[in-house]
């Protein structure tokens, strides 16, 4: 039930990778000096003279090895300060998690770990090595060459990663990535309406309670597990929670339908199918990857940046996250078993939602920006063009919302004529009709 959890707080943590690298390095060290000891000795007159290094030289090797890898590790660390820090003031704190979760930054630390611990058990090894000539500082020679490389991957990395567009492409391709993933086929059974005598049924019984047992964001739900728990404890349980939501201790998650004796129900079985943590993450929470790109627009519109360019381009991908969204949606509420037995309702985020949880706080930051009120409508019209009547009707609605936003009364003609263009373009697209003056 925590694997789930567990490979979470593995994959954020910073010490994975280069543990796993660590051991490697060891297991490294372990064939060399057996190569040493061992092979060496019997093939030593068949490999060329320039693969064997004295033993004076080696330590030379090994030494200077460990002050610059020590050196390479400095500046990556002061690097990796100086993005956090730019992300903070004029990203978001909450895209901090992609540049730490990239695995070329973790792979980068993961190699110098390698070749810090190589080059110094060898060190180490080399004042108790008693022979004349070495194959083993050929290795290091590779190993340095190959941190070296890294090393020049790492700046390239992290100087893309400061520049804003590049930050925006990546969170719009995770994003749709999750997309995909949140909505593709399970292997379990879902779906979007469910025989109202057997809802019925439940209403006429008094639902039971499971409540939290700690406070924290919900980072996801494993709805397999949780459907194999219900279908173990003969229970039909229904969420009282959506995946991003911060719950309290004592806070009701679940009511439940089934066996009377109560004490025959595993409450924490079910609990610990619901992994809550101390922040958001991705792994299920469609709404909080496109709240990234919220969040660096509202930033590029403040007084202190002035950035529209950037907020517009956020808005464009949040738009298209939206229309992949619109076209895989599905109003997903009840899930079954493999005998197609009901267990488990949940209330899913609408469309609607998704819109409003997307633009609104856009509106609130940057209704006096006219450039940004018309890539927002510019966005709805072509959600609108694209999907037609799946979500028209929505997106419509959401629409006067944001036209409400802007006082069309003081525009310059200019302006107003471009704004007005854009939102007829979204009432024909909708089957609409609106006077703006």
């Amino acid at each position: 039930m925590n694997k789930g959890k567990v490979w979470i707080q593995v994959r954020d943590s910073f010490w994975f990778l280069p543990a796993i690298y660590s051991i490697f390095s060891l297991l490294a060290v372990a064939v060399i000096s057996y190569m040493d000891q061992w092979v060496l000795s019997a093939i030593k007159n068949d490999i060329p003279a320039i693969f064997l290094t004295e033993k004076a030289v080696a330590q030379t090797i090994y030494g200077s090895m460990v002050t610059a890898i020590l050196t390479m590790t400095t500046i990556s660390f002061s690097t990796i300060m100086v993005v956090l820090s730019t992300y903070s003031t004029q990203f978001s704190p909450r895209t901090l998690q992609d540049f730490m979760k990239s695995r070329v930054t973790q792979h980068v630390l993961s190699v110098f770990s390698f070749g810090f611990i190589f080059s110094l058990v060898n060190l180490f090894l080399l004042g108790k090595d008693k022979s004349s000539e070495l194959f083993s500082p050929f290795f290091t020679i590779l190993v340095s060459i190959v941190c070296l490389a890294f090393f020049l991957l790492f700046i390239h990395h992290s100087s893309r990663f400061l520049k804003v567009n590049n930050l925006i492409g990546t969170i719009r391709s995770s994003t749709s990535n999750l997309i995909q993933k949140t909505f593709k086929e399970k292997e379990y059974h879902e779906y979007c309406e469910w025989s109202d005598s057997d809802l019925n049924q439940l209403e006429k019984d008094a639902a039971k309670v499971i409540k939290a047992k700690k406070s924290g964001y919900v980072q996801s739900i494993q709805f397999k597990s949780l459907i194999d728990w219900a279908q173990q404890n003969d229970v039909v349980l229904e969420a009282n929670i959506f995946v991003g939501e911060y719950i309290q201790n004592g806070m009701d998650l679940f009511y439940y339908w089934g066996k009377e004796d109560d004490e025959k129900v595993d409450l924490d079985g079910c609990l610990q199918c619901v992994l809550v943590g101390n922040e958001r993450v991705d792994t299920q929470d469609v709404e909080f990857s496109i709240q990234k790109l919220v969040e660096i627009a509202v930033r590029a519109i403040s007084p202190s940046l002035n950035d529209p360019h950037t907020a517009t381009n956020c808005i464009n991908r949040i738009g298209s996250l939206l229309i992949e969204l619109g076209s895989v949606y599905e109003p997903i509420r009840y899930f079954a078993d493999d005998d197609e037995n009901l267990r488990i309702i949940v209330e899913p985020l609408t469309f609607q939602e998704y819109l409003y949880k997307s633009f609104y706080q856009i509106r609130l930051y940057g209704y006096h920006d006219i450039s940004v009120m018309n890539s927002v409508i510019e966005v709805l019209y072509k959600m609108a063009h694209v999907h037609g009547e799946k979500i028209e009707k929505d997106v419509w609605r959401f629409g006067k919302y944001m036209i409400k936003a802007v006082d069309v009364e003081k525009m310059d003609e200019l302006d107003f004529n471009h704004f007005n263009n854009q939102v007829q373009k979204l009432a024909t697209a909708c089957g609409e009709e609106i006077q703006l003056r």
